[in-house]
């Protein structure tokens, strides 16, 4: 009897085209999402901007109050640097500096000796301790109380015009009388006035919630916000960046004793320390919850269901020999001959066990199946482990002649 040699292995890595055909959909989704990404962070770079800038029509931005003092006829210029902010202070110039806690102290040593010498009117937001004492000599800070319409309780002009207003954060005190200290919270002012030489002063605002788009038109906000900042025909809208050359110290690395909790604007003040979650933006937020939530229902919907199983009435018959035929394609494609040649003994042994008189549950155990399948043959014992407990055939012939092997086997059982 000829038998089946030993199986030689076969790659079954698939070839690069077969990778690319699967791969290529996630690849071209991937694409579209990074191009429409891109897309959109070039239409919205020219007008995204950030909170308290004159340019942003936001809710935390501050363009409506820029475009009313522009009206009243207030030229409002807009500095990113600190040359600029200096440069162009002056007399008839109101500085406002919208985030005094992100200068480094050598910053705010040379910002306080530029707005003392120009005479001129110099607005703080929200600075903290370290900002304050340099920038406002002797003014303290106290804790920060939220943000909420409060009336101005004191003699300035400005303030008593405006009437309530959103006030509170960062509260301030100095022990110098002629300090003109309103809007208090908690009976601590949250706006301060120092005067300075000549017509110059210095204000300090615990908050600038009152300058945002969003409350503006809220209390007497657009009152105070003129009135404070279009006193001199110019306004210099000072945004701090760290992107300034200045913000170097002397030996050329970043000064990092800044503020860093100031909390003057109900959490959002300018140098507030910010962990990795604060730096994304809360739309991509809510869309990767979104799309979490949307795997998950759909890892539930295609999931494996519970319970016993329900038979269902398929709708279309297939013969036996069909479904036969399309397995045997499938391996045939996949070149599977070692499944296809297991399936072949499994079921011939089962057969041949049946009427050899062995038990269903040891037909596929060789010490009881090839004893009982040798009394009815003259196959020869190690030819007869070899047929129905041997290796895969190495080619396609071989897995025909072990068919036929495994058919005259059966036969010769059946007629003994």
């Amino acid at each position: 009897m000829t038998t089946a040699t030993a199986p030689s292995p076969t790659s079954t890595a698939p070839t690069p085209h077969q990778v690319w055909k699967r791969a290529r959909g996630l690849l071209i989704a991937l694409l579209i999402l990074v191009i429409a990404g891109v897309t959109f962070a070039a239409v919205r770079s020219g007008t995204n901007y950030g909170h308290l800038d004159p340019r942003s029509a936001d809710a935390k931005g501050s363009r409506a109050a820029a475009e009313l003092l522009k009206a009243r006829g207030i030229s409002v210029t807009v500095a990113t640097t600190l040359d600029e902010a200096t440069t162009a202070a002056g007399p008839d110039t109101t500085l406002l500096v919208t985030g005094p806690n992100l200068l480094t102290p050598a910053q705010q040593r040379r910002l306080h000796e530029a707005t003392t010498a120009s005479t001129g009117r110099t607005v703080l937001i929200a600075p903290g301790p370290a900002a304050a004492s340099r920038l406002s000599p002797g003014v303290r800070t106290e804790p920060h109380r939220p943000v909420s319409p409060l009336p101005p309780s004191c003699a300035f002009p400005a303030a008593r015009s405006a009437g309530t207003a959103d006030m509170g954060g960062v509260r301030y005190t100095a022990p110098d009388s002629t300090v003109t200290a309103c809007y208090p919270s908690d009976g601590t002012p949250s706006l301060l006035i120092l005067k300075g030489r000549g017509d110059s002063d210095t204000v300090l605002l615990g908050s600038p919630d009152f300058l945002h788009n969003e409350r503006l038109d809220q209390q007497g906000n657009a009152s105070l916000a003129l009135q404070l900042l279009g006193s001199r025909p110019h306004l210099v809208w000072y945004l701090p960046s760290l992107a300034d050359p200045s913000a170097t110290s002397d030996d050329g690395s970043p000064d990092n004793n800044n503020d860093t909790n100031a909390g003057g604007n109900g959490g959002e003040a300018a140098g507030e320390e910010s962990d990795f979650l604060d730096l994304i933006p809360s739309g991509w937020l809510w869309g990767t919850l979104q799309l979490t939530l949307a795997a998950v229902l759909a890892a539930i919907w295609r999931g494996r269901r519970l319970g016993p199983l329900v038979v269902e009435r398929l709708p279309v018959s297939i013969r036996a020999s069909e479904s036969a035929e399309g397995r045997a394609g499938l391996y045939r494609k996949a070149h599977a001959r070692e499944r296809a040649a297991e399936s072949l003994r499994a079921a011939a042994r089962t057969r041949i066990a049946r009427l050899a008189g062995v038990t269903a549950r040891e037909a596929h155990t060789s010490d009881v199946l090839l004893p009982a399948v040798s009394a009815r043959t003259t196959t020869t014992g190690d030819d007869l482990s070899t047929l129905l407990f041997g290796p895969a055939p190495t080619d396609d012939a071989a897995l025909v002649l072990l068919a036929e092997h495994l058919d005259t086997l059966e036969r010769e059982v059946r007629t003994s």
